[in-house]
């Protein structure tokens, strides 16, 4: 099997859940997955779910458990410098069939990585992996060199109308 590279991009809600959408038919195939979340710490519902499945899902956070505004501090930064690395030298053994970069756009987009490394990732990418990036901003030129782009962009949602987010649903 070819793998691609997938980006998940725009200001409407799901392009997490989109890209985690894909790991139930690859662990039913027997396929190994590595999820690296940046910029976020994992507090979330639909990540309680992927450590039902040890042996062929690995997750990592490179977030410090807060939103990301602005700046990013020097520790969001190193956070996610060890995440990029971690990454890079999952891509090389090639050893997982599926690599999920939550947030990577979102670390392009603050420097915590630069648009450069993230396309470097993309070069050195095995042919068998199929490599998937979620986050609002995505640049030209990351969705240039990619071999699908979704854009989420909400037309209505209850968020609007002051509903928070609720457990099992959006946490």
């Amino acid at each position: 099997m070819s793998g691609r590279i997938q980006i998940y991009t725009g200001n409407g809600k799901g392009k997490t859940t989109s890209a985690l959408g894909l790991i139930p038919g690859a662990v039913g195939k027997g396929k190994k997955i590595f999820f690296g979340q940046f910029l976020k710490s994992g507090k979330y519902s639909e990540m309680d779910s992927l450590r039902r499945f040890p042996d062929q899902v690995t997750v990592e956070y490179y977030g410090l458990g807060k939103f990301v505004k602005g700046c990013p501090s020097d520790e969001d930064k190193s956070a996610g410098r060890r995440g990029y690395e971690k990454i890079r030298e999952i891509l090389r053994q090639g050893i997982h069939d599926l690599v999920i970069m939550d947030e990577g756009n979102m670390a392009v987009k603050y420097g915590i990585i630069s648009e450069q490394a993230l396309l470097d990732l993309f070069s050195i990418k095995p042919e068998h992996v199929e490599l998937v990036v979620t986050g609002r901003g995505a640049t030209p030129a990351v969705m240039d060199r990619a071999d699908r782009v979704l854009e989420m962009n909400a037309q209505k949602h209850y968020y609007q109308q002051g509903v928070k987010a609720r457990v099992g649903i959006e946490k």
